[in-house]
Parts: C-alpha cells; structure tokens; sequence
C-alpha cells in the first residue's frame, strides 16, 4: 500500500529528528511512561508493542527502559504489561548519554 510507506517513513523522520534532538515532541500532551524496574519481569511485551513510530523501550543490560523523550504516552505498553509495572512519570529527567548512544546505535533496526 503506497500510502501506508508515506506513513512510515514520515514516523521514522519524527523519530529520527527526536533522536537527534534528544527532545520529546512539543505537541505531545501526555507525559512519557516509565517501568518500574523491581517490578518487572523482563517480557519484553511491552518492548514488543511499542508503536514503531515512537520506537522509546528498549532492552538495558538487565533492565527495560522508557527512554521518555521517544515516548508520547500512549497506553500501549500498559495494556499488554502482564505484572502492571508501568506508570506515568510526571517528573522524568532527561536521558543519559549511554542510553543515548544505545539508541542512536540501534535507530536503524531492532531495539
């Protein structure tokens, strides 16, 4: 389908400008989510979920991770989280270099 490639690839540039901005989208009204890692089981559903076009859970060593400036706050890692370990974060701080070098290594395949 011609118009769903223009879709992607219009989401892909979004993403790619917050990568390279390592800023959240002015429009987004919803804060970003965060896991709670002590309550996480590692699943990766939520990894699974997340809309291509946000691309903001990644695997971290032990650990899955919402990097908040990729994520709009959308409740698609919620309903598939099977121990309910994920939360709004109101008060997210902006990611790390490491995390962001992880990202930025990962932005052309899997997560």
């Amino acid at each position: 389908m011609p118009g769903n490639s223009k879709h992607v690839s219009v989401a892909d540039a979004g993403r790619s400008a917050r990568i390279g901005d390592r800023t959240r989208a002015e429009n987004w009204r919803k804060p970003p989510r965060r896991i709670e890692a002590a309550e996480c089981i590692t699943c990766d559903s939520c990894l699974r979920h997340c809309p291509p076009e946000f691309g903001a859970i990644f695997d971290s060593g032990l650990n899955v991770v919402i990097v908040p400036e990729l994520c709009s706050g959308c409740p698609a890692c919620v309903l598939v989280c099977p121990v309910d370990c994920i939360y709004v974060d109101e008060e997210w701080t902006p990611t790390g270099n490491e995390m962001w070098t992880h990202v930025e290594l990962t932005a052309g395949g899997t997560r």
